[in-house]
Formats: structure tokens, C-alpha cells, sequence
């Protein structure tokens, strides 16, 4: 055991702390949040049809349409700006502008936002997961 920065002990595996690892673990986290924001945003499009269908095209409004086109660009920008630090933290908040697009656009638009909030508090698990394991020394890249 040694200790860390804040006084708590770190616990490394079998093999010690090891190196940094050959290739960045976190290169391939980025890759799949840019690809779920690319996801997120082909299914924030698709409320686009929702809007125009529902009661006879009642919610298709101008600024329904805009809001939706926004909140999707905004996604697909964001999707190749992830080697970014401050594109993760972008990514949560335009989470909360597909919520609020269950509000002010329609509730498909809500359902679709509750759905990738989860899938996102996964993703930011996952990331946290692999984060402590690479400074614990417990990846295969860092013993190599």
C-alpha cells in the first residue's frame, strides 16, 4: 500500500503499479462516447417525425423544429470534439437540453433524453471504473 494524493491508501495489484500504459485506455472511451453522441443524435433527429405525425401536426411548430435541429447538431459537433477535457462536461449538459426538450417540444423527446441519461451515467461509471483500475496498476498494457 502506498499513499495517494489526498492521504487514502491505494491498494495496487499483484504486480505493482506498473507504467503507463503502451496506448491511452482512454482514447477508446472517447471513441464511444463520440459514437454514442452520434447515436443520440440520429434518434434526437428522428423526434423531428414524431413532432410532424402526433395529433395531426399540432406540435410541429418552428421553434419545435429548431430546437430539435440545435439540440441534434449540437450532438454531431460535439461527437468529433471529444479529445477535448471540457467535451465530456459539454456532452452532460446537452443531456439536459434533450430533458428539456420533453417539456417544450414533446414527451417523446423527454423519453428519448431519460434513455441516454442512463446510457451516459454508464458510460461516466465505466470511465471512473477504468480510471481507478489504471491507477491501481491493474491493466494488462501496463505490465507489458
Amino acid at each position: 500500500m502506498r499513499r495517494g494524493k489526498n492521504n487514502d491508501n491505494v491498494e495496487y495489484g499483484p504486480l505493482g503499479p506498473g507504467h503507463a500504459p503502451e496506448k491511452d485506455p482512454l482514447k477508446g472511451v472517447r471513441g464511444v462516447q463520440s459514437g454514442t453522441l452520434i447515436m443520440e443524435a440520429i434518434t434526437v433527429f428522428l423526434v423531428l417525425t414524431v413532432i410532424l405525425r402526433i395529433d395531426e401536426g399540432s406540435y410541429w411548430t418552428s421553434f419545435n423544429q429548431v430546437y430539435v435541429c440545435l439540440v441534434g447538431a449540437a450532438h454531431v459537433a460535439l461527437s468529433f470534439l471529444q479529445r477535448y477535457s471540457w467535451a465530456l462536461i459539454a456532452a452532460v449538459i446537452l443531456q439536459v437540453f434533450v430533458l428539456a426538450g420533453g417539456f417544450l417540444v414533446h414527451l417523446s423527446m423527454g423519453i428519448v433524453g431519460v434513455i441516454f441519461v442512463l446510457v451516459w451515467w454508464y458510460l461516466l461509471y465505466l470511465r471512473r471504473n477504468l480510471m481507478e483500475r489504471m491507477k491501481r496498476g491493474l491493466l494488462t498494457t501496463q505490465h507489458l
